[in-house]
């Protein structure tokens, strides 16, 4: 340690020190190379993927003793590396101490002695005051609302876990059948269940939880609570900002671009241009970002006039927005009277005077996309007059939802908003090669920013070497799909590569899949099914995994209470009557199928209309999960 030491002023030992805490956000004492992403992603910095790639693999090179983990001191011996190079000011920058940081102790049994974490005050405050609201009506919340935002009662509040599905479900409708919510008993066994369920579920809705487990929650660790919040709630608050689903926003096209341009923005950046048109409507300066831009308030209160027009011409009805604010010379102050204004419209959530003024981006976004969310109108003004009114977008089919979410969950970046188009780089598809234990050298890979003349030629070469993988390393079938199919965004050759790459996921967590993962056949999966099935008695095996019977969800419901009695509430479940299941009962049957699955702790990402349409390469997943689970807990 001390030939580290000594080239490094004490300051600046202390410096690392915080950073090295900050990064080891699951207690252990080491850092991953995930953490360091979950890193940059937390601090609002907008990093490239290669830059944070480069860092890792620095990362790597430091581990001296090669144990996968790096500790304080190869962590001081990196940044002795990182100083002579470029990315040591971007690195400072990203792990420099911000305000409105609270830090606290380890909590963990594996922390290592003097470990300090970090988090916003100010989104604890923002979180409780938006799930305050959103669960006020909820009757089995009413033993933990409402929190107090000003104290810690955030974090006893998840204990149980029926705060954070319910929050799921907030975000994502029926995402969990309560039915399977412990609600009335709050013992150990039946919180960490709730737990259990929580997480698996927000994982299928794309949230990324591979670094937190039920005891993590249970501890109440605030890091990790708010991380897996901020997540699930900026799923329902971006969850309508999509072309597909509001065809309204293609008005936001540009003359410049074209349609496949618009769809490949982010929720962010089409927000971006909903206020910047409602700006140039009031005749005022736009906006480029939700932090510098937004500090003198100014834009706030013309977009809240805007709306507020906007609603008198749709519906005859409008606050008027008192803009007197705007004279106010004190910024905080600006900001109230502001926000005083949003009240009136009852947007008043997720930012306070100081969020404005200090420029917090994560909490700005979240303010504009509930004003958004609130305002539906606002949205019929964009086609007014456009020409392009008779565009039609395909909404998202529920096997590209489940896709797009399994990769979400997997914390690939940037996150994928949009399945073909933000896939038409290669860069995504390199990941997830690597998620599945296919090597990828990526000095072959161009990373952006790409040249202004021939990025499209970069991203060809990398489309091209994702192909080229995936048939010569991976052992895909890819016949007919070449480079240049997932570069043009073409959804059949796209979701032949991503459904073989999802395969060979699921696969892998049983303990015969191997390197390759595909050692499992389906047959394999089939047999222990039927197996399984027969040697409890049950008469619900199948004959493939088209089988009509799995559209009753049965067999699946059968196969649950095998690899875990008890766990069935067979009054929950509905039988054919005359020999016919009505197709409200198949979906209901679906719905608690899956989430009893999430709760014994499958991580299945399967959809009930999957179960209720039998579709087959989600029903594969969701027996492979199963089977999965019941291998390894027969194991214990």
């Amino acid at each position: 340690m001390e030939n580290h030491v000594t080239q490094i002023s004490r300051d600046d030992l202390d410096d690392l020190r915080d950073a090295f805490n900050r990064i080891d956000v699951d207690n252990s004492g080491y850092v991953s190379d995930f953490e360091l992403q979950e890193l940059f992603r937390e601090a609002n910095f907008c990093l490239p993927g290669y830059k944070v790639r480069e860092i890792v693999e620095i990362f790597i090179a430091g581990d001296t003793n090669k144990d996968e983990k790096i500790s304080f001191d190869e962590f001081v011996s990196i940044y002795q590396e990182l100083k002579s190079k470029e990315l040591s000011e971007t690195f400072r920058k990203t792990v420099r101490r911000r305000d409105g940081i609270r830090s606290f102790g380890g909590t963990s049994g594996n922390s290592s002695e003097g470990t300090q974490h970090s988090y916003s005050d100010e989104e604890k405050v923002a979180f409780v005051n938006w799930i305050n609201k959103a669960l006020a009506k909820d009757t089995d919340c009413q033993h933990l609302l409402p929190m107090n935002p000003d104290d810690e009662s955030l974090f006893t509040s998840v204990r149980d876990g029926i705060l954070l599905c319910k929050m799921i479900n907030h975000s994502q409708p029926d995402t969990i059948d309560e039915r399977v919510i412990n609600t009335k008993k709050h013992a150990t066994f039946k919180m960490t269940e709730n737990l259990v369920l929580a997480l698996n579920s927000a994982s299928a809705i794309g949230c990324t939880v591979v670094s937190i487990d039920a005891h993590d929650l249970m501890a109440g660790k605030p890091h990790l609570v708010l991380g897996l919040l901020w997540q699930i709630i900026k799923v329902g608050l971006f969850a309508d900002i999509e072309i597909g689903k509001n065809e309204g926003l293609i008005g936001l096209m540009t003359d410049k671009e074209n349609l496949d341009e618009l769809m490949s923005l982010s929720p962010e950046e089409l927000l971006l241009r909903w206020v910047n048109r409602h700006l140039r409507n009031a005749g005022t300066d736009t906006i480029s970002n939700f932090s510098e831009d937004i500090k003198d308030s100014r834009a706030y209160f013309h977009l809240l006039e805007q709306i507020s027009l906007q609603e008198e011409q749709e519906y005859k009805l409008r606050v008027k927005i008192d803009m007197s604010g705007l004279s106010v010379r004190d910024l905080d102050q600006r900001a109230e009277l502001m926000l005083q204004q949003a009240a009136r419209l009852d947007c008043r959530q997720f930012v306070s005077p100081h969020d404005v003024t200090s420029g917090n981006s994560k909490l700005n976004i979240a303010f504009v996309a509930n004003l958004y969310n609130m305002h539906h109108g606002v949205q019929k003004e964009i086609n007014g007059g456009n020409s392009i009114g008779t565009i039609h977008v395909e909404p998202e089919t529920n096997e590209e939802k489940t896709f797009r979410n399994w990769m979400n969950s997997l914390g690939v970046s940037p996150h994928v908003n949009h399945l073909y188009w933000d896939l038409c780089d290669g860069l995504i598809i390199m990941q997830l090669y690597e998620k599945v234990n296919v090597p990828v050298n990526w000095k072959k890979v161009n990373n952006p920013p790409y040249p202004v003349l021939g990025a499209n030629m970069k991203k060809l070469e990398n489309c091209n070497y994702a192909v080229k993988l995936g048939r010569d390393e991976a052992r895909f079938s890819l016949v007919g799909i070449g480079g240049e199919n997932l570069n043009e965004g073409s959804r059949m050759h796209t979701l032949a590569l991503v459904w073989q790459l999802m395969r060979r996921y699921t696969m892998s967590v049983l303990p015969d899949a191997g390197q390759g993962g595909d050692k499992v056949e389906d047959q394999v999966i089939l047999n222990w099914v039927n197996n399984t099935l027969s040697q409890k008695r049950k008469d619900t095996q199948i004959s493939s995994f088209k089988d009509k019977l799995i559209s009753t969800s049965l067999p699946v419901i059968d196969l649950i209470d095998a690899i875990a009695p008890g766990t069935v509430k067979w009054d929950m479940v509905k039988r054919a009557q005359k020999g016919v299941l009505k197709e409200a009962d198949k979906l209901n049957n679906a719905k608690y199928a899956i989430s009893l699955a999430r709760k014994i702790g499958a991580r299945v990402y399967v959809q009930p209309e999957d179960l209720v349409k039998v579709n087959p390469k989600m029903v594969l997943t969701l027996f492979a999960s199963l089977m999965g689970h019941g291998l390894n807990k027969a194991k214990r």
